[in-house]
């Protein structure tokens, strides 16, 4: 035992191992069964670990801005990029093959580069986020509400299953780290190795800010002792671990889960044998069977077909599993799919395809015996310590098939699927509600009918629903692919947990309060100016002004400018738009929004424009863009027309030499009524 190596925690910035004659649990090789490491916490100091991150790990985090993490999360990307081949390597123990590490370890490696441009583009260079629109309190603009976003106070705890050991911790990473919450990373056993890998990397390139990822490797009984307000668990594993779990937790822990999930993918009415919809549907069947050898939260575990298309599927699934699946060790070559992650989970699949058969299901595909192997030697044969088990398709009856049945209750975690028929659309929408709740469901039609009517139905019970037809079936990222831009999770059964989401994620990391004061205080807090806040108007010209220099109330106050019949005439002849209301002064009369003949909005804008630009070279580089335009009040012939231009929100960027400046732009009539406001987006050079 003392021959065979420990995986090493991460804890309080230093590498920790049990002592030699502690208590550990060996993982085995899920091909060849040797002993390959030893895994153990006894003795580690989880209080210490759990302070570490609320002080030292929140005092770094808290430090920097959305776009400083978001650069780290890049850099994070880059260094496991650049050694990734050590993670491919290492997952063939885990019964990996090159394409399940695509899944795993690219699939995390993308998810940082995600996050990463996402909290650039998406959050401020802050460390609030600001929520909607202000609220005006007051008739009088002195007080006002809004709601904002600040980081928890905590450390988020991220329970990961064996599956994904780089994917589905690095999911849970990027968001927290986002958000500015420190991070405690609890691999599952049977691949702790891969998760200790990944985290030894990050620490090695000294990326990693001070208490902001720390790792333990093995049983943590104590935690949630230790956690209250202001902390986060993420679960992804068992339903019944997560239920057990959750009872656990105390008040104010932020507990989400993501848990067995009976997928569903069901074959449109339309979808026959020939159509690309067909097609595409047994493909993406054959590849959730295979991929990581069925153990994927995220596999379909149900197939709902037709009722007269259940021989076609199953022939056709059949004949290209003969055709594209080698079944062996990852290590040999031309091994297509490898064994499952230990003997223990070979032999809970089987046990769990016993429950499915006693509800009723007949295996239609593939066997429970030991199936031929290919070795590393180029041989094929029997390989009694791996954890090997070929493809299996249950079929089941209609009168199997009831609300809870075994196909809808129980998961076996490996290449295992039912088949289902239905004969209307609606049946086969009550056969996928009675999952109970999932992460996706696939729908393979080219009938937007079906696809409408499938949504309103299964909505609901679904996390995540992916359509497939002719036009995506080679771009879709496919069944069981979840991508960070989306919502990870799923209800009821599926645990309603949000590991991805885009941003929706980060927030779930933060509190959302609600904030009340003067305009002068909310421009404080937010960093975003506030109509009724201080402003400076007048002397150097907002736009001689370099981002060093500018500052939130920075204000032009134009001059006015007469809005002409003629100015209208010429803006409709040059720009094509001759709309009635600007061309026929009877028709805009009987319009109940005009008075008459009125201008155009973007010719207000354009005049606008020119009343408060600085037409020289200087600091504004370019105008991107205008945001939140509205016309509030139509503009006749004879008014005039002024504009007050607000310097709203600065926003450097950190690789680059200018910023982002937002401006609030109002633009009044001679009566001092609001015509038209609006942002406008420039970038400014920082010097």
């Amino acid at each position: 035992m003392s021959e065979i190596p420990t995986v090493a925690s991460f804890v309080r910035e230093g590498w920790w191992t049990p002592a030699p004659d502690a208590e550990t649990t060996t993982i085995r090789d899920a091909a060849t069964g040797e002993e390959i490491w030893r895994v153990g916490t006894a003795g580690l100091d989880l209080a210490g670990a759990v302070a570490h991150a609320r002080t030292v790990g929140q005092e770094s985090l808290g430090a920097l801005t959305f776009h400083q993490r978001a650069l780290l999360l890049k850099q994070f990307a880059l260094a496991l990029q650049d050694r990734k081949d050590e993670l491919y390597a290492l997952s063939a123990c885990a019964g990996a093959t090159a394409r399940d590490c695509a899944t795993d370890v690219d699939g995390g490696i993308g998810v940082l580069f995600t996050y990463a441009s996402k909290g650039r583009r998406e959050l401020p260079n802050a460390r609030v986020v600001v929520d909607g629109p202000a609220e005006p309190l007051s008739k009088d603009g002195s007080f006002l509400g809004r709601h904002v976003y600040t980081r928890l106070p905590g450390v988020a705890v991220q329970i990961n299953a064996f599956n994904f050991p780089v994917w589905g911790a690095l999911e849970k990473l990027a968001p927290a780290f986002l958000a500015g919450v420190p991070t405690i990373v609890k691999p599952a056993t049977p691949t702790a190795y891969l998760a200790a890998t990944w985290v030894r990397i990050l620490v090695d390139a000294g990326l990693v800010p001070a208490g902001t990822l720390q790792l333990v490797s093995g049983p943590v009984p104590d935690l949630f002792e230790l956690l209250g307000l202001g902390d986060l668990v993420a679960f992804t594993g068992s339903a019944d671990t997560a239920a057990r779990l959750r009872a656990r937790a105390r008040p104010g822990v932020r507990f989400t889960t993501e848990t067995d999930s009976i997928n569903a993918s069901v074959l449109g009415p339309d979808a026959v044998a020939g159509t690309p919809e067909f097609d595409a549907y047994v493909r993406q069947l054959f590849v959730e069977l295979t991929t990581k050898a069925g153990q994927k939260c995220t596999a379909i575990r149900r197939a709902i077909v037709p009722e007269g298309a259940a021989d076609a599927v199953v022939d056709a699934l059949r004949a290209m599993i003969a055709a594209r699946t080698v079944l062996g060790d990852p290590r040999a070559e031309g091994v297509t799919m490898g064994p499952l992650v230990s003997l223990m989970q070979r032999d809970e699949v089987r046990r769990q395809v016993a429950r499915l058969q006693e509800g009723g299901g007949r295996i239609v595909l593939g066997s429970l015996d030991a199936p031929e192997v290919r070795r590393t030697d180029g041989s094929t044969g029997a390989a009694p310590d791996g954890a090997f088990l070929a493809p299996l398709l249950l079929r089941f009856r209609p009168e199997d098939a009831g609300q809870d049945a075994a196909v809808h209750t129980v998961e076996a975690f490996g290449p295992v699927a039912g088949l289902l028929t239905y004969r209307t659309v609606d049946e086969a929408a009550d056969l996928v509600a009675r999952g109970g709740g999932s992460l996706v469901t696939s729908v393979a039609t080219a009938d937007p009918e079906v696809a409408t009517r499938l949504l309103d139905r299964i909505g609901a019970y679904n996390g995540r629903i992916l359509f497939l037809d002719r036009d995506d079936a080679r771009t879709s990222t496919g069944h069981g692919a979840p991508v960070p831009h989306l919502v990870h999770g799923g209800p009821g059964r599926a645990g309603g947990g949000e590991e991805l989401g885009g941003i929706r994620a980060v927030l779930h990391h933060m509190q959302r309060t609600a904030v009340q004061g003067s305009p002068r205080m909310l421009t404080a807090l937010t960093g975003v100016w506030h109509a009724g806040a201080p402003a400076q108007a007048g002397g150097i010209h907002p736009f001689r002004k370099t981002l060093a220099d500018l500052r939130l109330g920075d204000r032009i106050d134009s001059a006015e400018r007469e809005v002409t019949l003629a100015d209208i005439e010429t803006f409709a002849r040059f720009t094509g738009d001759t709309f009635y209301a600007h061309m026929d002064e009877t028709a805009a009369a009987a319009n109940p929004f005009f008075p008459g003949r009125v201008a155009h909005g973007y010719l207000l804008v354009s005049f606008a424009a020119g009343l408060f630009v600085d037409p020289d070279p200087g600091p504004v580089l370019a105008n991107y863009g205008l945001e939140n335009l509205r016309f509030v009040t139509p503009v006749s012939p004879g008014d005039r027309i002024r504009v007050a231009l607000t310097a709203k929100q600065i926003t450097p960027r950190e690789t680059d030499e200018y910023g982002e400046v937002r401006w609030d732009a109002v633009i009044h009539n001679d009566r001092d009524e609001v015509v038209a406001s609006y942002d406008v987006l420039t970038l400014v050079a920082k010097e």
